[in-house]
């Protein structure tokens, strides 16, 4: 008669890691198609006043935007604590709003040109004469079309 043995514990087999770098390569691709990068660093304390009729703005991509407002804590040192002008990621004059036009005018196709928007996103604590000095400035760089940005009121 024959004796039969028990086999010992094998253990577990070893996990494999072939698939890893596809998994890993595929997060990293879609998280890179998803992110949105800020295009400007905000400088200044900026909450937009409420609204009750509120229209999203269809191109976002031929939208230029100037925001205004009081400098954040950290700049207030520098820059005082009267509201400014931001254009990009600079602060500004008024007198420089022509050629910040110009230059957005400049970066766009000619055909897009006449559908170019310009935004404006002030802190609702500002008072307006800024913003009329902004728009008669406008007025003058031909820069017609004007929204101004805010968030819906809470009902």
């Amino acid at each position: 008669m024959a004796k039969f043995t028990k086999k010992g514990k094998g253990g577990t087999p070893a996990i494999s890691t072939a698939s890893l770098p596809d998994i890993v390569f595929m997060l990293l691709f879609f998280f890179m198609v998803t992110t949105v990068m800020r295009e400007t660093d905000l400088k200044i304390k900026l909450k937009l006043p409420e609204a009750t009729e509120i229209k999203k703005l269809e191109k976002k991509s031929l939208v230029s935007y100037i925001y205004v407002g009081k400098p954040k804590k950290s700049l207030q040192g520098i820059y005082g604590t009267e509201p400014r002008i931001q254009l990009n990621d600079v602060f500004a004059k008024v007198s420089d709003i022509p050629d910040y036009i110009s230059s957005e005018r400049d970066k766009r196709d000619e055909k897009e040109v006449p559908f170019m928007t310009t935004s404006l996103k002030v802190d609702e604590e500002t008072k307006m004469g800024i913003v009329t000095d902004i728009k008669q400035e406008l007025r003058k760089a031909n820069a017609l079309k004007i929204n101004y940005s805010a968030r819906k009121k809470a009902e």
